[in-house]
């Protein structure tokens, strides 16, 4: 498990699930693979079905915490991944080895969360635009998608025991889903100031900066470098300042 974040700074993320009963499997897997931090958008409560199925994974659903957004669930994350069945060729779309691998290019202490969509529908386009990484898990048939209990286990067991090595150079830490939004949101600003958004562009350039900004996942340097360019451009050049012309020293030579 080397690489791997400590288990206490990992969340699952569960978003409008129809099934109790594939909530507490998601819960078993959860126990089983060693994580803990349950968290679900939508539903308030969980049904006496996923109770059942939570077989020695109580502790994982009376800990649970329930959003109403998945921007509210991740916000205190550092980086986010989404599974997904879905192809989209602006925004790449991994596999879960190399999900696995992405987590553990970063120092053990970041704050992961990965997201889980519906059952029937997945993860709408917006909830996949929050995301820094979206994966999809390998299937040898035509089903449309895994169970969610089984996708949630499949993804926990490569993350904590796959064995493949950890890269040798490490990212450096990201900063919080938050704090990546809000810098998007401070970039769509600045390119507004620019005059580079109108009418007609202004959603899909909105939409453009902030898949950009969570595929980068930035850290507070990485941020902080971008967003001090864009201000210079916005300042616009600086009159060049005049030379200062030094007369040369002269040297005193004592009459003979």
């Amino acid at each position: 498990m080397t690489g791997t974040p400590d288990a206490a700074r990992l969340a699952v993320v569960l978003v409008r699930p129809d099934s109790p009963e594939n909530i507490g499997l998601a819960a078993r897997g959860m126990a089983n693979t060693g994580f803990a931090d349950l968290r679900v958008v939508g539903p308030d409560r969980f049904g006496p079905a996923a109770w059942r199925t939570a077989v020695h994974a109580e502790t994982v659903l009376e800990s649970a915490r329930f959003f109403d957004s998945l921007g509210a669930a991740v916000a205190d994350r550092d980086l986010v991944l989404g599974s997904t069945a879905r192809v989209r060729h602006d925004f790449p779309l991994v596999g879960l080895p190399e999900a696995a691998a992405r987590v553990r290019e970063y120092p053990p202490g970041t704050r992961v969360a990965f997201v889980f969509g519906n059952e029937r529908t997945g993860l709408t386009q917006a909830e996949l635009g929050l995301t820094n990484v979206r994966f999809r898990i390998a299937q040898a048939a035509r089903q449309p998608s895994y169970n969610l209990g089984v996708a949630v286990t499949l993804t926990l067991h490569a993350l904590a025991f796959g064995d493949a090595p950890p890269p040798v150079s490490r990212r450096g830490l990201p900063l919080s889903h938050a704090e990546q939004a809000e810098a998007g949101r401070r970039f769509r600003a600045m390119l507004d100031g620019l005059g580079f958004m109108r009418a007609t562009n202004r959603a899909f350039i909105s939409a453009k900066v902030e898949d950009i900004f969570f595929r980068m996942a930035l850290s507070a340097k990485d941020r902080d470098v971008i967003l001090a360019m864009f201000r210079k451009a916005l300042e616009g050049p600086r009159e060049p300042r005049p030379r200062r012309h030094h007369p040369k020293e002269r040297t005193w030579t004592p009459k003979s």
